[in-house]
């Protein structure tokens, strides 16, 4: 049976706290005595909120009461019919608080009312909802925590995105019960704040904002009194750095925040932005408010986030809607990004003559989630697009049905079953990005291509911010996948050495390290790395519970035969499968890349210039072109000429009398060619074409 929370003030809250326990258990015929009866036997009572007479009538084991002794700047209401000034106490504390109460509202400005939701019904869908009341019903929990946290005298750092601060400390700061000092940093205008020389001063300079609001919150803390709290909001922006770069504005917060040891801190942090340690120190306790929980609201009632975050209208607009299915396709977004998907994805739909599926609700978040950020995308690489590779292809689907159907795994297991990526590693062309995009496109997800030297940054420090930043995008954008082209490049072996490149590198692994083990199994994000050099990447990466090396070597025939078919229907080139199987016994030892390029090359020809018709013979010499090229960079690589040379006798040699991939060490004997092909024909085979032979 769900319960509704409620708050309630007295000046002996533990006698009131006890019936209110004595009326929860079971009696022997007796009556349930409703809230009124409740409050009327215990002398002076004042709520939180406003109650009527429908809230009084209500039975007492229908509720959840929290009693507690009045406290200075909280919002207190008179309970209706109790008769406050006859049953006052003698020093009258309560009926003059009841009285300002009456006359003129709460003693201070009450926060809004708590979203109906949270305290009502969340068997089915709200009417409505708003971003605020999202965030208090996606967060209860979190809130609840923090504000104990405070109550205890214990400050308290969140980490959360800034969309959530505003919303998050004042229902923190309410719940806590303390007397609350909101830190707000007005920029006062230089022209009107002339100084004795009738100038604005250096501080009040609009170019020097950081520094005037730093001196406001410096000055602000100096003034505030023991015990009470103090928000800061922006504690990041002010003091953003590290232990190692603390800046001047950073020193001087840090100093006036220690100086204060019995003032109560809340600050807030964006996860993608750092603050030095020696400043986090400061807060005894860091929470992390980031994604959404599976199931949303109070402790005694809760419910999906399908259904508590998203209104019948919505609902009932997509057709086959998903309670329980919506969750992955929402986990890494905070309750207000969750609330403008939902907006985005109706206002779609809206007037259209045929109803949306829920596939439709998916396919709109996820063009949502894109256009939030500039680098992901979403990726179409259907299921054909990869021929060959069964056993990769067969790992791969193996993760994905882990990711998607993590919802039933055990809550035990979970966290060890879902993998944390993957490094596929083969010679260049053979697919590895190919395949993360094909991963990507099973999974439902966003894809996000980043090269790996794009990561590195000359300033110290700027690379562990873009991991951070990466990361932060990735889990925003979950369900998603994030591939590290030339993955080689950020990841390699840690050195010992203690010059600036060695100790820079480090610290790239080191965060890379701290972000994949940070990954929650609810949001379904999977980090691949390609590489050509598997043997420079840093042991601790390589671990299992990391990420897991998948070799993607060169197509065998069969898989180039699957390969040749692909792209001969993708490029509309006219093709019969034993076509393709000469291609495939021809292509021994190419990639998946020079294939394609056989393909894309004659329909270039087919629909430019000449127009030549890609026909078997248009292929073949493609084929021979490609095999050409290979021979030509194999010897410049040996150090040996790619042009023909001329021997003693003045014969030229060719290359395409020799295999692929040898070296023309020697002339072209024209005798000995014939001999051979004489000697070859008799023995039924075929051999080197002599001279001028038909």
């Amino acid at each position: 049976m769900s319960t509704t929370p409620l708050t309630v003030y007295a000046e002996d809250p533990d006698v009131l706290d006890d019936a209110a326990v004595m009326a929860g258990l079971p009696t022997d015929g007796a009556a349930v005595p409703t809230l009124g009866d409740l409050l009327a036997a215990h002398g002076v009572v004042l709520s939180e909120k406003p109650l009527t007479a429908a809230h009084l009538a209500l039975p007492a084991t229908s509720l959840r009461l929290t009693v507690r002794e009045p406290r200075p700047n909280v919002a207190m209401y008179v309970v209706p019919g109790l008769g406050l000034r006859s049953r006052a106490p003698a020093d009258g504390s309560l009926v003059e608080a009841a009285s300002v109460a009456e006359q003129q509202g709460p003693a201070t400005a009450a926060p809004p009312p708590l979203p109906a939701p949270v305290l009502g019904d969340l068997s089915r869908h709200p009417e409505r909802i708003t971003d605020r009341d999202a965030v208090l019903l996606a967060h209860d929990v979190d809130i609840r925590s923090a504000a104990t946290y405070l109550e205890s005298r214990m400050s308290v750092l969140v980490r959360c995105e800034k969309i959530l601060v505003n919303h998050l400390a004042q229902e923190i700061a309410k719940e806590s019960g303390l007397t609350a000092r909101m830190i707000k940093l007005e920029l006062v205008d230089s022209r009107k704040a002339p100084t004795a020389h009738g100038v604005g001063s250096r501080e009040q300079l609009p170019g020097n904002r950081r520094a005037e609001l730093m001196e406001k919150l410096v000055a602000a803390i100096a003034a505030a009194e023991d015990g009470e709290l103090l928000v800061v909001a922006n504690l990041d922006l002010l003091a953003g750095g590290t232990d190692s770069h603390l800046t001047a504005e950073g020193r001087e917060l840090t100093d006036a925040l220690y100086e204060k040891a019995n003032c109560v801190l809340l600050g807030f942090c964006d996860p993608s932005l750092s603050v030095p340690e020696v400043l986090s120190s400061r807060f005894a306790v860091r929470l992390r408010v980031d994604i959404l929980p599976r199931e949303v609201g109070t402790p005694d009632n809760r419910a999906p986030v399908g259904r508590a975050l998203v209104t019948q209208a919505e609902a009932d607009l997509f057709e086959g809607y998903e309670e329980g299915g919506l969750y992955k396709h929402v986990a890494g977004l905070n309750a207000v990004r969750l609330r403008q998907g939902l907006r985005f994805a109706a206002a779609q739909y809206r007037g259209a003559t045929k109803r949306p599926a829920f596939a439709d609700l998916v396919r709109e978040l996820q063009k949502f989630k894109v256009k939030t950020t500039s680098s992901f995308e979403v990726p179409n690489v259907p299921v054909n697009a990869i021929g060959g590779y069964q056993h990769v292809r067969d790992e791969l689907l193996a993760a994905v049905e882990i990711v998607n159907g993590s919802a039933e795994l055990p809550e035990d297991l979970r966290s060890e079953l879902v993998p944390a990526g993957f490094i596929f590693h083969g010679p260049p062309g053979t697919g590895k990005t190919l395949f993360a995009k094909w991963i990507a496109t099973r999974l439902e997800a966003t894809v996000l291509v980043v090269s790996g030297p794009e990561i590195t940054d000359k300033y110290v420090g700027e690379s562990e911010r873009k991991i951070r930043e990466l990361f932060a995008d990735a889990r925003r954008n979950a369900p998603s996948v994030v591939v590290f082209d030339e993955f080689d490049s950020i990841a390699a072996q840690r050195s010992g050495r203690d010059d600036g490149g060695s100790r820079a590198g480090n610290a790239v692994v080191a965060q890379l390290l701290t972000e994949l083990d940070g990954f929650r199994p609810e949001v379904a994000t999977l980090i691949i790395g390609t590489t050509n050099r598997l043997d420079l990447i840093d042991e601790a990466l390589l671990r299992p519970s990391r990420f897991r090396p998948i070799e993607i070597g060169l197509p065998t025939q069969e898989a180039r035969f699957e390969i040749a078919k692909h792209y001969a229907r993708h490029f509309r080139v006219r093709h019969d499968e034993h076509l393709l199987r000469l291609i495939a016994e021809a292509t021994e030892n190419f990639s998946g890349d020079d294939i394609r390029s056989i393909f894309r090359d004659a329909c270039a020809g087919q629909l430019t210039g000449p127009k030549v018709p890609a026909d078997a013979r248009k292929l073949g010499e493609l084929v021979g072109a490609l095999r050409r090229s290979r021979q030509e960079r194999t010897l410049r690589r040996s150090g040996r000429s790619a042009a023909p040379r001329v021997a003693t006798d003045g014969v030229r040699t060719r290359l395409r009398d020799l295999p692929a991939g040898a070296s023309a060490h020697r002339g072209y004997d024209r005798e000995a060619a014939r001999a051979e092909a004489a000697r070859a024909a008799a023995a039924g085979t075929t051999g080197p074409r002599p001279e001028g032979a038909t």
